[in-house]
């Protein structure tokens, strides 16, 4: 699967009429890089990320979505994403880390969307655990979708390179995820308006409160540091598993970082009017 394959894609021209983010201004989504003026309720750090992304049709997207979201598009294509990662120093903002708790692993399936007045964010439709007090206390406190997993990494500190597994309980060992990667070539930030911004740098996420709600949350982090990555091993299973139709091909674009530290802020209510 991918054996020493180093992607290097040229992602699609911004400043071309059909390599447009058109539902969203530039401005708008370098304002959310701004730290929100209050006091956030926790912190964490996010280590050896993978972003593996399949294009996806919009229309295909945009019936999985609750109303007052809408499919935020590049290249007139939805983006759908993988993600594996380490999950370090959790704990809320008036306690400390806790042995055992605040370290796991965590695997994401999201794509991108914006609500009526255009906020951009981030969609989960699962991030598997493997620490079963994280899963109940974000499914409880912050309404996402985490699903409690068997999970299992390792990291060289130097290269980082990681080998990775993950099974979501419940799921047969055939569906088992792998992956193996490794982050190449100089760091950097991806540019503002390119298609990494579009994909990486992302600061709000939305969640499903039912009843027709919706409620979003601001996080903050200094650009991400990413880096083009050579991808030995990946899994597109994930996909599967949300009802969505596994692409069950290489994924169309692939990035690392070696990680940032977060501060995470309470949810607020959306408005799903325009």
């Amino acid at each position: 699967m991918l054996a020493d394959r180093v992607f290097r894609q040229t992602p699609p021209d911004p400043l071309q009429k059909d390599h447009r983010m058109p539902s969203t201004t530039l401005q708008q989504r370098l304002q959310l890089r701004e730290r929100p003026p209050r006091r956030p309720v926790m912190f964490q750090s996010w280590r050896e990320l993978l972003f593996l992304h399949w294009r996806f049709d919009a229309d295909v997207v945009q019936k999985t979505l609750p109303a007052g979201l809408h499919v935020d598009t590049f290249d007139d294509a939805a983006w759908l994403g993988v993600v594996p990662f380490f999950m370090r120093n959790i704990r809320p903002t008036w306690f400390c880390s806790v042995p055992g708790i605040s370290n796991f692993l965590e695997l994401n399936l999201r794509t991108y969307v914006h609500d009526e007045q255009g906020r951009p964010g981030v969609w989960f439709y699962s991030l598997d655990a493997n620490q079963p007090v994280a899963v109940h206390t974000a499914r409880r406190f912050f309404r996402l979708p985490y699903q409690h997993a068997r999970m299992q990494a390792i990291v060289a500190p130097e290269s980082g390179h990681v080998k990775y597994r993950s099974l979501r309980r419940g799921q047969p060992v055939s569906a088992e995820s792998r992956f193996e990667y490794e982050p190449t070539g100089p760091v950097r930030e991806a540019e503002p308006g390119s298609f990494e911004f579009f994909l990486v740098e992302r600061y709000v996420l939305i969640a499903n409160l039912g009843a027709g709600r919706l409620a979003s949350g601001q996080v903050h982090h200094v650009p991400y540091p990413v880096q083009e990555v050579n991808v030995i091993e990946w899994d597109s299973q994930i996909i599967d598993l949300a009802g969505l139709p596994n692409p069950d091909c290489p994924p169309d674009h692939a990035l690392a970082s070696r990680g940032v530290d977060v501060e995470i802020f309470g949810l607020e209510r959306v408005s799903c009017e325009r």
